[in-house]
């Protein structure tokens, strides 16, 4: 049955995915911001239907205007499983731009890349996400810097905190918490060593994952002391283990 399950999946998803990278090259640059940014939604939409994951929304997340999601990080899914609720600009390590055709397909969609280790890496990952809150946009952030199962939340880097806490953006908490067959489970969870395709294999071969995303109350900067980049990432960090650890019950 996951044989039967996968080819299709398999097969409907790189067409899908390479109907994207056409998108990208043929549309985007002409098209405004504002049809891009519908465009990468209803396409995340239908990425996650071909793999046969649901979404399901709790609390109420900021539709308008700049803001800045904070986000515990499980899976490759995490991605479109945003874009779902709105059209999301994300920082990602620099090694998602190396991936085939997922990889092309991020950099298309706006994604903003940080090169670990390079001395004025997170300078220039901070300039790029200013311009997209200028425009109104939303940046999504994965504090841990790397993934995890899902069950805990890893320690957040404050450093990318710091362009949305200077210019006062609305810092908005997601938990993400992943489910197979109505329970939670660390199944679709891609961490350490395994490869992208094992990681699809495993998915794309199987029935009942879901995923809940929780929209928790933003912190809010303007008009008062702002904290510093540490204190708000260890706040941020705080309310999404609090829903990660306790968990949701599939609904």
């Amino acid at each position: 049955m996951r044989l039967i399950r996968f080819v299709p999946r398999a097969i409907a998803i790189s067409l899908w995915v390479l109907g994207g990278l056409l998108t990208i090259a043929t549309c985007f640059w002409w098209v405004g911001l504002n049809t891009r940014l519908w465009l990468k939604q209803q396409w995340s939409k239908v990425l996650l239907w071909l793999c046969g994951v649901s979404v399901r929304v709790h609390g109420e997340p900021e539709l308008k205007g700049p803001v800045l999601w904070a986000v515990n990080h499980v899976s490759w899914l995490d991605i479109f499983v945003l874009n779902v609720v709105r059209s999301t600009t994300f920082v990602a390590k620099q090694e998602i731009r190396r991936w085939p055709l997922l990889g092309w397909l991020a950099a298309g969609a706006d994604t903003i890349f940080i090169e670990r280790g390079f001395r004025h890496a997170v300078q220039r990952v901070g300039h790029a996400m200013q311009k997209r809150f200028a425009r109104g946009q939303v940046v999504g952030l994965f504090p841990e810097g790397t993934t995890s199962e899902g069950f805990d939340v890893l320690s957040f880097y404050g450093n990318l905190f710091e362009p949305g806490r200077r210019i006062e953006v609305t810092v908005q908490p997601v938990a993400l918490t992943y489910f197979y067959l109505g329970q939670r489970s660390a199944m679709p969870a891609f961490v350490g060593e395994e490869s992208l395709i094992r990681n699809l294999w495993r998915i794309l071969g199987a029935n009942g994952v879901s995923v809940g995303l929780t929209f928790l109350p933003p912190v809010a900067l303007a008009g008062q002391e702002k904290p510093s980049r540490a204190a708000l990432a260890a706040e941020t960090r705080e309310a999404i283990r609090a829903v990660v650890t306790r968990g949701l019950q599939a609904s």
